[in-house]
């Protein structure tokens, strides 16, 4: 992914709707799931899930396709794995105080951190 992809991406997920959709959708595998059947779960109208699939679809996270008169939306895995690939890029290569993220030899705590110890 290219750098305003990821920034679209972000921007995208960074609002509480969009995230649980998100959330959603990829715990419902590659078959998606029909809209209705998202804002039942979610508890938001159809109309404002809409909007926030709308922004997703534009941020390239999810897709959309219609089977007969539902449009079903699904998690894109190749997007998602992009964007944890490009915030785990450069995990602990600065050494440990990077975080204990990516790489279980690296600090677990703030207090080792500061302690030198890991």
């Amino acid at each position: 992914m290219d750098s305003q992809q990821i920034v679209k991406a972000l921007g995208a997920l960074a609002q509480e709707t969009r995230l649980q959709a998100f959330r959603e959708l990829v715990q419902d595998g590659p078959g998606g799931c029909p809209a209705g059947l998202l804002a039942e779960r979610l508890g938001v109208p159809a109309t404002t899930l809409s909007f926030h699939l709308s922004q997703l679809l534009q941020a390239g996270l999810i897709s959309q396709r219609r089977v007969g008169r539902q449009l079903i939306y699904a998690a894109r895995y190749e997007a998602m794995n992009g964007l944890i690939a490009f915030l785990t890029e450069n995990c602990c290569g600065r050494g440990p105080q990077a975080g204990a993220a990516c790489n279980p030899t690296c600090p677990q705590s703030p207090q080792e951190l500061k302690d030198g110890h890991g």
